[in-house]
């Protein structure tokens, strides 16, 4: 088991504004592969395939981070705060819906040494 965290953020653009909206968030790749503790941090888009038929936002971000406070810091950035209030809170921002949830590998109640 790891403290590693793992985020899913979904973005649903409004209509006809997929490309632009998936654009600006490649372009925020860069600067946070360079964060400390980021392990892993890549914006995918949906394909169809008839082996995966399920519901989701079709622009996902999965990200792996060495654990909370690395995830923390880097949703406090300016450049990570810019985007969401300009494209998800702004009415005329391109995201109409979002959704970000982080994971734990962990079990409950796992007790885990703390290393200091």
């Amino acid at each position: 088991m790891s403290s590693k965290v793992y985020c899913v953020a979904q973005f649903q653009p409004k209509e006809g504004k997929q490309e632009e909206l998936f654009a600006i968030l490649q372009a925020l790749e860069p600067n946070t592969l360079r964060e400390d503790g980021c392990i892993s941090y890549r914006v995918t888009r949906q394909v169809e395939s008839p082996f995966a038929n399920g519901e989701s936002f079709p622009i996902v971000f999965h990200e792996v981070w060495a654990n909370t406070a690395a995830f923390e810091a880097h949703c406090q950035r300016k450049e990570i705060v810019s985007f969401f209030e300009n494209q998800c809170v702004a009415d005329d921002g391109l995201v109409a819906k979002n959704n970000v949830c982080v994971y734990s590998d962990e079990p409950a109640n796992f007790d885990a040494p703390i290393l200091k």
